[in-house]
């Protein structure tokens, strides 16, 4: 059985980073995390890319999702205004389709959740998508997060609108 795992970024992520992030013009992954935000970055040279990411260490609320330890997307988070107000918003994407649909964004999302209320003053944590990421909001509901807020048909994609969904989970409790 893979191990998946979530680690800081190495030296050995950025072929696979730069492969999904900034080498595929429009990657598959891009047309369900947030496709009708136009202002996708555009290709860069490999060693341009490079040189940029060694210049920016790893980031404490960034982490590499490693399976058998081969990076194959990422998860983030920040914390909502004000500081110290306990509200965390998370995010997460797996590159490749070939690894969706078997429970590893579930897994990451839910290793992703306990970390951060380890790591910091969470209260509350919270992920924003949209209604036709279909897989997301069920993954979400497995790892114990609900809904707490939607904006109909907030969202234009390709001719159709699509509501925003913010799901949440409390450190203790419901939400």
């Amino acid at each position: 059985m893979p191990t998946l795992t979530l680690r800081p970024r190495l030296p050995d992520d950025l072929p696979v980073l730069w492969q999904w992030t900034r080498a595929t013009p429009s990657p598959e992954w891009q047309q369900w995390d947030g496709p009708y935000f136009t202002n996708k970055p555009g290709p860069v040279p490999f060693d341009d890319y490079v040189q940029d990411m060694q210049a920016r260490p790893p980031q404490p609320h960034s982490r590499i999702i490693a399976l058998d330890d081969v990076c194959i997307g990422q998860v983030t988070r920040f914390e909502e205004a004000p500081a110290g107000g306990g509200w965390w918003e998370l995010g997460i994407v797996i590159y490749n389709p070939a690894h969706w649909g078997g429970g590893l964004g579930r897994e990451a999302l839910r290793q992703w959740t306990d970390v951060t209320f380890v790591e910091t003053d969470a209260h509350v944590v919270t992920l924003t998508t949209w209604s036709g990421n279909e897989r997301m909001v069920r993954a979400a509901a497995r790892v114990g997060y609900r809904e707490c807020g939607r904006v109909p048909e907030a969202r234009n994609w390709q001719g159709q609108r699509h509501d925003s969904v913010r799901l949440a989970r409390l450190r203790h409790g419901k939400p």
